[in-house]
């Protein structure tokens, strides 16, 4: 455990201070349950997939596996940022196939994306991606496709952010229920009028229903970042300005909400209901963005059916927290129990399990 006094980094506006703040020592456990002292069972993560061509990541939220074993990620064209242009202008593909190893299998969609968000792989091999950037004429969708890159469905309308139910404000992932129901969480803006929304739309596209609205309590959001689902159907919902998770039934009624996992940037729940949790904003300091006292960093591990967080794998970067992102915002893990993270920090790490 550590205990520092210092100064907010002046590169974060939302961090700065007129003077420095006093930071407590890191508890065992934080205010809001998020356990720190537990056990890790991986190795430290290790940069990870070959990229074609010589080219180095970008920023990234989005890793899924698929069914065959493949590990599918997004690359924000080689850029720095979320939710901006980073994809707009580029030739690079922003989707990328790997296998295991990091070997390269394929890649796609350049000029479709704007700045993509997180990457969904459904039990039948189709790729989802959610894109919540924006220029005239493209972003602000979700967009299907087979393995090939053949586009298959859109949702939303090209370029226009909206509350309609035809319209999206900043997508961030796709969860695909076993019916082919499709669910999208909407959206990532800060804003108080901005979207703070489950979508749900059956396998065709055609809207079904909604719920959710900026706030803080039961079926309420605020920055609705990652979804899965957990094998009895149940939707799980990173909602992390909130600094937890919530679960619902298919039609969106509060079931409980989870803050032991700590501030979710990526969920990811395996075929055993293990469920990881991916924490790569909580800080100490004033309060306002990404405020979770007491959290230290890092991907928790536990149940998704009764909530027990049993391993931690801590965040290299040491307590207290100048950046306001480090750590994976994305994680998911291979048949093996390895996980690999997508971070914001412009790389994908492998964490191999002992």
């Amino acid at each position: 455990m550590i205990a520092a006094s210092v100064a907010l980094s002046t590169g974060h506006a939302q961090e700065r201070a007129s003077a420095p703040l006093k930071f407590p020592e890191l508890p065992l456990v934080s205010p809001l349950g998020a356990r720190n002292d537990l056990p890790s069972n991986y190795n430290a993560g290790v940069s990870w997939g070959q990229l074609p061509n010589g080219r180095k990541w970008g920023s990234t939220a989005g890793i899924a596996t698929a069914p065959d074993g493949t590990i599918w990620a997004l690359d924000r064209c080689g850029a720095s940022g979320a939710g901006g242009t980073t994809c707009a202008s580029s030739p690079l593909d922003p989707v990328l196939q790997f296998d295991t190893s990091g070997k390269f299998l394929r890649s796609f969609a350049a000029g479709l994306f704007v700045s993509p968000h997180k990457i969904t792989v459904d039990r039948d091999g189709f790729i989802w991606v959610a894109d919540n950037g924006r220029v005239e004429g493209r972003g602000q969708q979700v967009i299907k496709f087979n393995k090939d890159g053949k586009v298959l469905l859109t949702l939303g309308k090209a370029g226009v952010a909206g509350p309609g139910l035809d319209t999206f404000d900043q997508p961030t992932e796709v969860a695909v229920a076993p019916n082919g129901d499709i669910f999208v969480a909407d959206g990532h803006g800060n804003a108080p009028t901005a979207n703070a929304r489950i979508m749900k739309f059956d396998k065709n596209g055609k809207f079904l229903k909604t719920w959710g609205k900026k706030g803080t309590g039961p079926g309420e959001f605020d920055c609705v970042h990652t979804l899965a689902f957990d094998s009895q159907g149940r939707l799980f919902v990173g909602d992390r300005q909130n600094n937890r998770i919530q679960i619902f039934d298919q039609e969106g009624k509060f079931i409980a909400e989870w803050k032991q996992f700590g501030r979710p940037s990526g969920l990811h729940i395996d075929r055993n209901d293990v469920l990881y949790v991916a924490d790569s904003e909580s800080r100490d300091g004033a309060e306002g963005y990404g405020y979770n006292p007491g959290a230290r960093r890092g991907i928790r591990i536990g149940s998704a059916r009764d909530g027990k967080v049993q391993y931690f794998v801590p965040d290299v970067t040491p307590y207290p927290y100048m950046a306001a992102s480090t750590s994976p915002e994305g994680v998911t893990t291979d048949a093996q129990g390895n996980i690999y993270g997508a971070e914001f920090t412009m790389d994908v790490k492998k964490y191999v399990k002992n």
